[in-house]
This record gives structure tokens, C-alpha cells and sequence, in this order.
């Protein structure tokens, strides 16, 4: 990309460089405008200045300027985006969080029996004792996250 850009800007100073134009008159007395000089003997001769072709747009800006900008626009907005969806993939985690704790919570607090398993994979049930503070955990849990 610095390539083509570097490229095009000394294609541009080289047009600007060549923008000379020569007017004259033959030996018919024809008049002749060229960007090339007059070869041999010719009467009134005259360099006409021209302007140079705008390298610039209407904001001042070269063609690799404006380029530049694009390039940084489209970052930006290509990690806009990547931050919303992160955002997002965030919010959809806790979202199944608070909703996980809130069954939990919920069939803590309907007094069916229920069982765990331990470190070595064996099922037991929870007392009363282990209840409540289950219980109290999950309250604060979804107390803390779930708004």
C-alpha cells in the first residue's frame, strides 16, 4: 500500500512538473500550443504557466491523504465493531449466569431433596444446614449480578 502510494504521488509531481505549455508560431504563421518546446526557428515564442493539476482535493488533501483517512476510518469501525460484539458475547454470558443462579436459587428454595456429587463422583443429599447456606449464596450472587 506505501507502494502504490508513494507511486502516485511522484506520478503527481511528475505531471506537475511537465504542466508547461508552449504557444508559437510556424512558418505559416500557425499558431501552435504544445507542452513540448518549439524545435528550430520560430516567431514569438511564450511559455504559458499553467496550473499545475490539483494533487489535492477540495479539502487540501492528497489523493494518499485521503487514502490514509479511509484506511483509518475502516479500522476504527472494524474495531468498533469487534468491541461491540465482545460487549455483547459478555453481556450473554452473564445474562446465562444470573439466569443459572436464579434456577438454582429457585429450586433450593422449593424444599425438594437435592443431590450433589462429591470429589470422588458420589451422590449425597443436602441437609438443611447445607441448604441455607447454599441458599444464602446464591441470594447474594444473584443480589451482586443480576439486576
Amino acid at each position: 500500500m506505501k507502494r502504490i502510494a508513494l507511486a502516485a504521488a511522484t506520478l503527481l509531481a511528475a505531471f506537475a512538473a511537465q504542466a508547461q505549455i508552449y504557444q508559437w508560431q510556424d512558418e505559416n504563421n500557425k499558431t501552435v500550443i504544445s507542452d513540448r518546446p518549439p524545435l528550430g526557428k520560430v516567431k514569438g515564442e511564450r511559455q504559458i504557466e499553467a496550473e499545475a493539476p490539483a494533487a489535492a482535493g477540495a479539502n487540501g488533501k492528497t489523493l494518499a491523504d485521503r487514502e490514509m483517512d479511509f484506511r483509518k476510518r475502516q479500522k476504527e469501525a472494524r474495531e468498533g465493531a469487534e468491541e461491540a460484539e465482545k460487549e455483547r458475547l459478555v453481556a450473554a454470558q452473564k445474562k446465562e449466569h444470573c439466569d443459572e443462579a436464579r434456577r438454582s436459587l429457585q429450586m433450593l428454595e422449593s424444599g425438594e431433596r437435592v443431590a450433589m456429587r462429591d470429589s470422588r463422583g458420589e451422590r449425597y443429599f443436602l441437609d438443611d444446614a447445607q441448604r441455607a447456606q447454599e441458599i444464602v449464596k446464591l441470594r447474594q450472587d444473584v443480589q451482586a449480578n443480576c439486576r
